[in-house]
């Protein structure tokens, strides 16, 4: 059948595309992208009930997405990690390996017939192969947003290789160019989908202290000398929250978040050696930290924080949060006396435990918040939170609702104005 022939060749032709991927093979290494190239496979030998099978699961993948096949493709591509993305990152196009640009080329033009590849397309091939009387339901969605590729339907991609290299030194690749905000799980870095959106001007009181970790942060971003920096204070004066607003700030400058929770802090140097090569700037973001008297976790930290045989990487900074000023526990047993016999040097330990916060080049100061700053934030957040309430009503309350719950803090504001929002909502009358 003439049909059936012309649909086995074309399904043949771009089998062979795919397979011919230089660099981009990881492209297809998703759910849709290895539901597609099982489907090639069974299309092309031919089988009309593995083919029918695989049809239905590309499809499914590709709802499960919401994205047309097109859309998919290009997000893929550009969060690409291979050879090319990576020396893209680091090098100027210019003194990237020729051999490396020709295979870059070679694949995006291959990508190209792919990406132009319609659901209809593929439908008919099921169809002709699987002798059925009309094609199978086509997957088709509306387009969403272009991404910021310099890759179209216009364009050819074989041509782009020079803007796409100048993408990946913008924006990054792989893991760091999808996500802002990630934590290390199980020995390996996690984007983190649906990182705590708060951005700086949701944050109020506080002033110099955030100022002044601002300011760090853009000399983080810009090139120059950044400081690591200890945020200490009372509980729920919002400390965390300046640090996870910071990466939603300037994410778009490169600024990305690496939350290591303390029982990890062993594999901060392995944390910080993968980091070091790479384009974006980095936050190594420690909550709550504190050490009691036996905890030896805190000399990782220490070496990242001094530096040792390795040069510190000038790409990433540590910031910590804190309520204790001196990180490390002490008792006043540790305090040493004449009489001591176990430790010659007891001085010197003791110096070592407390010293251990001042190895921050910075360290910022949260004193527990005051009725007026208690207020002010209370104010701002009912703002932000169209709150309609005359100021006498919003003051006494706020003032009643932290002398019956968590007291005065940011957090207690923020707590309370969740409140009041929810009871003025479910009020008779509301919609």
């Amino acid at each position: 059948m003439p049909e059936l022939t012309a649909a086995q060749g074309e399904v043949q032709h771009y089998r062979q595309r795919l397979d011919g991927l230089l660099l981009y093979g990881s492209v297809f290494q998703t759910s849709v992208g290895e539901a597609f190239g099982a489907l090639l496979e069974a299309l092309q030998a031919g089988d009309v009930a593995l083919s029918l099978r695989r049809y239905a699961t590309w499809f499914q993948a590709l709802a499960h997405t919401g994205e047309s096949w097109g859309a998919h493709l290009l997000r893929q591509v550009a969060y690409a990690d291979n050879p090319f993305t990576a020396q893209a990152q680091r090098w100027e196009y210019s003194d990237l390996p020729q051999a490396l640009v020709a295979a870059a080329r070679h694949d995006l033009e291959q990508l190209q017939a792919l990406y132009q590849l319609s659901g209809a397309q593929v439908a008919g091939w099921v169809q002709a192969i699987a002798h059925l009387p009309e094609p199978p339901v086509a997957w088709a969605v509306a387009e969403a947003a272009p991404l910021a590729l310099p890759l179209s339907t216009e364009t050819v991609w074989a041509e782009a290789v020079a803007a796409l290299a100048a993408h990946y030194r913008r924006h990054g690749a792989g893991l760091f160019a999808q996500y802002r905000a990630f934590s290390w799980r199980a020995g390996a870095l996690c984007g983190i989908a649906e990182p705590d959106p708060i951005r700086l001007d949701q944050l109020t009181a506080y002033e110099h202290p955030r100022q002044q970790l601002v300011q760090n942060t853009l000399a983080l971003l810009k090139g120059y000398p950044a400081l690591n920096v200890l945020l200490y204070g009372s509980r729920g004066s919002g400390k965390s929250s300046l640090v996870k607003a910071l990466v939603n700030e300037y994410a778009p400058q490169g600024l990305r978040l690496v939350e290591v929770a303390k029982g990890d802090l062993q594999a901060l140097p392995e944390i910080v050696g993968d980091l070091r090569s790479r384009p974006q700037r980095f936050i190594i973001f420690v909550d709550d930290l504190s050490f009691e008297e036996d905890d030896d976790t805190f000399k990782a930290l220490k070496v990242v924080l001094e530096g040792s045989t390795t040069a510190r990487p000038a790409n990433v900074v540590v910031y910590a949060t804190s309520n204790r000023r001196h990180l490390v526990r002490e008792f006043f047993s540790d305090r040493p006396r004449p009489s001591d016999q176990d430790d010659v040097q007891a001085w010197d330990t003791l110096q070592e435990k407390l010293s251990f916060s001042d190895r921050f080049g910075l360290t910022l100061t949260f004193e527990p918040a005051d009725q007026p700053t208690y207020l002010t934030i209370v104010r701002h957040l009912a703002q932000q939170a169209h709150i309609p309430l005359a100021d006498d009503d919003l003051t006494a309350r706020a003032l009643q609702w932290a002398t019956r719950h968590n007291g005065r803090s940011g957090r207690a504001a923020r707590q309370f104005i969740d409140w009041l929002t929810a009871e003025l909502g479910l009020a008779p009358g509301c919609p």
